[in-house]
C-alpha cells in the first residue's frame, strides 16, 4: 500500500470518520486522516461543521419545545392549507 493511500480517504470515509469522532468512537489514526481529508475538502468541512452544530445543539438543555395544544393548532392549520393546495 503506497504512502498516498494511507493518508488519502474517500468522502465517505471521511463522513463516517467525523461520525465516529462525533461520538469519541475514531482511533487517532482514523482523526489524523479525517483531517488531513478536511484540509482539502471544502464539502467534507462543512459536513464536519454541521455534525458539530448538531451536537452542540442536542447537548443544549434549554431546548424550547412547543405545547400539545399548539402542535394540534399547527397541525389543523397545515392540514388546511394542504386541503386548500390540491
Amino acid at each position: 500500500m503506497s504512502t498516498k493511500t494511507k493518508f488519502f480517504i474517500s468522502c465517505n470515509e471521511a463522513n463516517h470518520n467525523c461520525d465516529k469522532s462525533q461520538y469519541n468512537e475514531a482511533s487517532i489514526w482514523e482523526k489524523i486522516k479525517l483531517n488531513i481529508h478536511l484540509i482539502y475538502c471544502r464539502a467534507c468541512r462543512k459536513y464536519s461543521k454541521n455534525n458539530a452544530t448538531l451536537t452542540q445543539l442536542i447537548k443544549n438543555e434549554n431546548v424550547d419545545c412547543l405545547e400539545a395544544k399548539e402542535k394540534e393548532v399547527l397541525e389543523r392549520s397545515f392540514n388546511k392549507e394542504l386541503r386548500d393546495f390540491h
